[in-house]
């Protein structure tokens, strides 16, 4: 039996994070709901438990097995020492402390890692879900055949900087229908109606700095096994998925066929149809991510085989972080004790 904090338990990815805790085989352990003040006294639910949330006080932690951070990267900064000396396992799913000494940023779902978490890890990240994605397909085209290089464009939900985020998008689509003026608190720029390389120099809202997280978390997750590709990260005027437009180039030519059945794992979907091509709308409530796979021709006697292929994908941006951080957890379970010293 353990006991779980999750420190951000009101934001959209707390929420997230307590559905997927009900589903996986942590789901009898006790829970502590913990946020800003403003949340304070929230009814809330994990499973069939109903708790209130709560301020995160001086004991907040207390014999609290593992804390989930998944509120601002404020809030983990502010309170993740605290529970360390408390003697919690910490999971940052903020990616506040992806660049602390001797974090590791992890997903167990991929074949193998380069390093994995020991006693003296401070603290784990599980890997942004767009990274989380990519490394998913990179890994498996990679072990198909041998890639020279590959890019990526990433288009970026609301939900990805939060409830207020995704209030503004609402909003200012609203405004738009009825020729009023738009709220930019969170955009500085209009994002309904509108797709986005860069918003406005008052935004809250920032691409640089999740374009350079992902970056990081990739590198991370290839451990030197294939080259991180190069990124672009854009923001699309949808509510919920990542959608990625991915190319890459192989070291020699290759049957469709054969990339198919590499992509036909666990955790990805692949589908064969331009019919149901994945989408942020097909994504949402989905544990896979979703895969297109097509060939750019270079001309030769088979038109199904190429150096070159494009990939089309889509992904809960929120669901899939939250079952790393759940994966990352059962993985950490082994550093737990496993009884009482006497």
């Amino acid at each position: 039996m353990y006991k779980i904090a999750i420190a951000g338990a009101s934001t959209l990815l707390g929420r997230e994070v307590k559905d997927a805790l009900s589903e996986s085989p942590l789901a009898a352990a006790t829970f502590m709901l913990l946020d800003e003040e403003e949340a304070q006294g929230q009814l809330d639910q994990v499973g069939d438990e109903i708790a209130f949330v709560q301020a995160i006080g001086e004991d907040a932690f207390e014999l609290a097995d593992f804390t989930f951070f998944c509120g601002t990267e404020d809030l983990t900064r502010k309170h993740w020492r605290q529970a360390l000396r408390s003697g919690s396992t910490v999971l940052d799913l903020s990616g506040a402390l992806d660049q602390e000494t001797g974090v590791l940023v992890r997903a167990p779902w991929l074949g193998s890692e380069a390093v994995t978490p020991d006693l003296f890890t401070p603290a784990v990240v599980p890997a942004h879900p767009a990274a989380l994605a990519l490394a998913l397909v990179l890994e498996r085209v990679n072990m198909a055949a041998e890639m020279r290089f590959a890019a990526a464009t990433l288009l970026l939900p609301a939900s990805e900087f939060g409830r207020a985020a995704m209030d503004e998008l609402h909003q200012q689509t609203v405004n738009l229908l009825s020729f009023q003026g738009l709220p930019r608190a969170i955009y500085d720029a209009q994002a309904a109606y509108n797709l986005l390389g860069g918003l406005g120099e008052s935004a809250k809202a920032d691409l640089k700095t999740v374009e350079a997280r992902v970056r990081r978390h990739l590198v991370a997750l290839a451990g030197g096994r294939w080259e991180a590709p190069a990124l672009q990260v854009g923001h699309a005027p949808v509510f919920h998925g990542i959608v990625f437009s991915v190319v890459v180039e192989l070291s020699q030519p290759v049957e469709l066929s054969k990339l198919e059945e590499a992509l036909s794992s666990e955790h990805l979907d692949l589908v064969l149809e331009d019919t149901d091509s994945p989408s942020n709308l097909a994504a949402t409530g989905q544990n896979d991510v979703l895969v297109r796979l097509r060939p750019e021709s270079a001309g030769g006697r088979n038109p199904n085989e190429a150096s070159r292929f494009w990939i089309w994908a889509a992904s809960d941006n929120l669901r899939l972080h939250a079952q790393n951080a759940v994966a990352c957890a059962l993985d950490l379970r082994r550093l737990r004790p496993a009884g009482t010293v006497q």
